[in-house]
């Protein structure tokens, strides 16, 4: 068992919000996944882009985002989650006036390569 303690968390800070990654093969507590959360700023997005090795599995715990995957575009609010396939261009939209967060895993023990679109 390991626990993934919040002082061992790494923090991304980005202009339109903040990547906190709590589970990896570089944290040391995970030989086959990623897990982290994201946060985006009321009004913001992170850049469109796409992982070319993997799923990404995205779940909203609090506010209201528009997920876009190629040319489709869903609102997705606390409770809702989404499979983005490998290789599609996705992001997300905070169209509230809250703080979006989100929990996001994939299926490597390394972030997943990101290609901006």
């Amino acid at each position: 068992m390991t626990v993934a303690f919040v002082p061992d968390n790494v923090v991304e800070e980005h202009d339109w919000g903040r990547l906190v990654w709590m589970v990896s093969g570089p944290l040391g507590n995970s030989t086959t996944m990623t897990v982290g959360r994201c946060y985006i700023q009321p009004g913001q997005q992170n850049p469109r882009h796409l992982h070319p090795n993997c799923d990404e599995v995205l779940h909203v715990l609090h506010g209201t985002i528009e997920h876009s995957v190629g040319d489709d575009r869903v609102r997705m609010t606390a409770g809702d989650t989404i499979s983005i396939p490998s290789g599609a261009i996705h992001n997300a939209h905070n169209i509230g006036a809250d703080e979006a967060v989100f929990v996001i895993a994939f299926l490597l023990r390394r972030r997943p390569r990101f290609v901006p679109e």
